[in-house]
């Protein structure tokens, strides 16, 4: 018994040290997040109108290809559902759910979110 505990015990100090290690590794993250934010946004700026409208035109066409690949997703989910059911297969039905889910997000995400990123480009007097 005492070996199995011996055995808990040093797999959680070794778990500890792991998080311990990467502790400086999150504040270094943090910061290069915070200089890629900056020189995007100085970037962004500088940038001329025939640029931007470049590249409001290529999130255009990113949200179609996102809404796309999430509706294949979609299908595929749908398809593996249908073929759980018929099965009665309980992994292909979690794996259908799970990609259908999974379409259904990445639509709204072409939907939605893609067409945001426009309000950061500057606008042109």
């Amino acid at each position: 018994m005492s070996r199995i505990t011996a055995t808990i015990s040093n797999a959680t100090d070794t778990v500890d040290a792991k998080v311990a290690e990467y502790i400086p590794m999150s504040k270094a993250s943090r910061i290069a997040k915070m200089l890629v934010l900056a020189l995007t946004f100085m970037v962004m700026m500088t940038m001329p109108a025939q640029a931007a409208a470049f590249i409001g035109e290529a999130i255009d066409i990113l949200g179609i290809v996102i809404i796309a690949i999430g509706g294949g997703l979609g299908i595929w989910g749908v398809v593996n559902l249908l073929e759980g059911y018929g099965n009665d297969n309980p992994g292909a039905k979690s794996q259908g759910i799970k990609q259908l889910m999974a379409g259904l997000g990445l639509i709204l995400l072409g939907l939605f979110a893609i067409p945001q990123l426009e309000t950061l480009l500057p606008t042109t007097p």
